[in-house]
């Protein structure tokens, strides 16, 4: 199982939100290059990098940080926020990103998946945001009318297997993350899950590798100093 230091970029800061709002924001670092350097010192196989700004108005708006986290460090990045065509899609792998996640487009342009990522497909990776079992969409703001658990069998029906799950109303808080709604996405047949939100303690890794999940994105516990990235490492070595 691969940990994911999560880097949240917002007006060139490294930010960590509560439950997904632009209101309820923390400034971590001024300077996300810090916050990327020290995770990779600290033993992070790869960054789980969101451009905030593009993921609440669909055009990326760090460009320049986020070129310049990937020149600094020397571990992979997986990199999404307001990708949500094609063309932006390739600009985001000439950056230097190993994947690329893609959400709202996802869901509101199908045809984005059957013809415009052939090229791309084992390297995208598919952001479902969820809010009560359903995928919000456009930074989180709106709720559309798919279900997280059929959308992602969808997904996989497309030929694209990669899968960020996450549980918005866990993210930021603290609290523990959302087993139930994990355990069903890691059995959606073909599905490779990636679990976010909420994520604290050594035993919510430990459970969430055993529910199947191939990845674990970390934040405000990493951030808060709650949870060590050193340790979280050791717990998933065997």
């Amino acid at each position: 199982m691969r940990i994911y230091p999560a880097v949240d970029i917002y007006d060139g800061r490294c930010v960590r939100l509560k439950e997904g709002n632009i209101e309820k924001m923390e400034v971590y670092y001024e300077n996300p290059v810090d916050a990327a350097k020290m995770w990779e010192q600290k033993g992070a196989e790869a960054l789980h990098i969101i451009d905030l700004n593009g993921a609440f108005s669909g055009k990326m708006g760090n460009n320049a940080v986020v070129e310049e986290i990937i020149n600094a460090i020397n571990i992979p990045v997986q990199l999404g926020g307001g990708l949500r065509n094609a063309k932006d899609i390739r600009s985001a792998f000439n950056t230097g990103a190993e994947r690329v996640i893609i959400g709202t487009a996802a869901v509101l342009d199908e045809e984005l998946l059957e013809t415009g990522l052939k090229d791309y497909v084992d390297k995208i990776i598919v952001s479902i945001d969820a809010k009560d079992g359903y995928v919000a969409i456009k930074g989180w703001v709106n709720i559309s009318e798919f279900s997280a658990y059929n959308f992602a069998g969808k997904i996989v029906g497309k030929g694209i297997r990669n899968i960020v799950y996450t549980d918005i109303s866990r993210d930021g808080l603290l609290k523990g993350p959302n087993f139930d709604g994990i355990e069903k996405m890691c059995n959606v047949e073909g599905a490779r899950i990636i679990a976010s939100g909420g994520i604290t303690t050594i035993d919510d890794i430990l459970a969430i590798r055993e529910a199947g999940a191939e990845g674990i994105i970390i934040g405000k516990a990493l951030y808060a100093g709650v949870l060590k990235l050193e340790d979280a490492l050791k717990a998933v070595e065997d």
